[in-house]
């Protein structure tokens, strides 16, 4: 047996936390910035704009900014490129660019702090120079516009997951949140994801139907994610993911990162926002707990991560506030016993796991079209 080094057998909870991410850089999956800052600046925000937000300095109006990254010990993060999923097909791929071009001048200008990467070696790379590695990630399949080559453009640029659908349904995929159409994905959709499996793109499966999410996986080569989603049996919200999926989890190799949406936390809190009489019934970091140790307990530790949607949303939970608290998590999980290496892999070892595999499979083209069981022809126009 190893000796125990003294300085590690003495050291604190809050000591062993900045230890571990100190070492694993903590990847979050998802943070709506970009749109917060178009909506602050009145829907619209050019890179020149920027000076208007000191990111550098503590920022009351957002929950994210450099110093509480710091302080969170985020070492990557996804930046959702969200644009609204009700604009023209057309202007939906304008306001992604646009987006995309947000994200780019915000790691131009803040470039002693944040790095904009594209696989997980470049993650890990960004974190050992002491940079926030910044990823970006297609929230919604309205902005591809129905188009593969739109699609392959928005990977040239760098991002690295597209989530298949938004609130709303697309012409090939059922929503969560929208009254089903097709019953999942149609030949398109099953198109869409082997060309996204072909071109090393995640397929995120946050915000799907159950049915989208079941016949995405049953035509992916890759991994998938689950950008910012919990545990629908603990929450029946229809955002969260069914044990029956969580199960597929293992063989298919994905991640679930769990959110700190409270109504996707609570049950009494989602009747809240359907029924909002008095005032919200509190989440608590616990309750985050719950829905990791849940996704754990169902597919193993290996598929689990952490999807925070700050700035996505308008309360989190009490302990949750803002980007700096991502060590109360993590310290409430080592409470419950979680091990160094459990705890490295919730922090992002998984998902940079899920990265390399996505990656891995780029470098053989012609693997995801052959998975497709029927032959997809249709290839449409932008």
């Amino acid at each position: 047996m190893w000796p125990i080094d003294e300085s590690v057998r003495n050291e604190t909870a809050g000591d062993r936390i900045a230890r571990l991410l100190a070492q694993h850089p903590l990847v979050d999956g998802h943070n709506d910035l970009p749109d917060t800052l178009r909506t602050l600046h009145g829907g619209a925000l050019a890179p020149a704009d920027l000076d208007k937000f000191a990111l550098d300095r503590h920022q009351p109006l957002t929950r994210t900014d450099l110093p509480r990254l710091a302080a969170g010990r985020v070492g990557a993060q996804f930046w959702s490129v969200y644009v609204p999923g009700d604009l023209p097909p057309a202007a939906a791929v304008v306001r992604t660019l646009q987006q995309i071009d947000l994200v780019y001048a915000l790691h131009r200008r803040y470039a002693g702090r944040l790095q904009l990467v594209t696989t997980a070696d470049g993650v890990e790379a960004a974190f050992r120079a002491g940079r926030i590695a910044g990823l970006l990630g297609a929230e919604g399949g309205h902005s591809i516009c129905d188009s593969l080559a739109v699609l392959r453009m928005l990977g040239e640029l760098g991002v690295r997951y597209l989530t298949l659908t938004h609130k709303q349904n697309v012409a090939w995929a059922d929503s969560a949140t929208d009254t089903p159409r097709l019953g999942g994905l149609n030949d398109f959709g099953r198109e869409v994801v082997a060309e996204m499996n072909r071109i090393g793109m995640l397929v995120d499966l946050s915000h799907v139907a159950d049915t989208t999410m079941r016949d995405a996986l049953a035509v992916t080569t890759a991994p998938v994610i689950f950008s910012h989603s919990s545990a629908r049996a603990l929450c029946p919200h229809p955002r969260n993911v069914p044990d029956d999926v969580l199960a597929e989890l293992p063989g298919n190799g994905g991640v679930c990162m769990v959110t700190f949406v409270p109504a996707f936390l609570s049950e009494e809190r989602w009747a809240w926002t359907r029924n909002p009489e008095g005032p919200p019934p509190p989440v608590t970091v616990e309750q985050v707990a719950d829905h990791v140790e849940h996704v754990r307990e169902v597919a193993g530790v290996e598929h689990v991560g952490l999807g925070g949607d700050f700035d996505g949303c308008d309360h989190t939970p009490s302990g949750l506030d803002d980007v700096s608290c991502y060590p109360r998590l993590f310290g409430e999980l080592a409470a419950r016993r979680w091990s160094d290496e459990e705890l490295a892999a919730l922090a992002g070892g998984n998902v940079l796991r899920v990265m390399r595999s996505a990656e891995a499979g780029q470098a053989q083209p012609e693997a995801a079209r052959h998975a497709v069981s029927s032959a997809l022809s249709r290839t449409p126009n932008l």
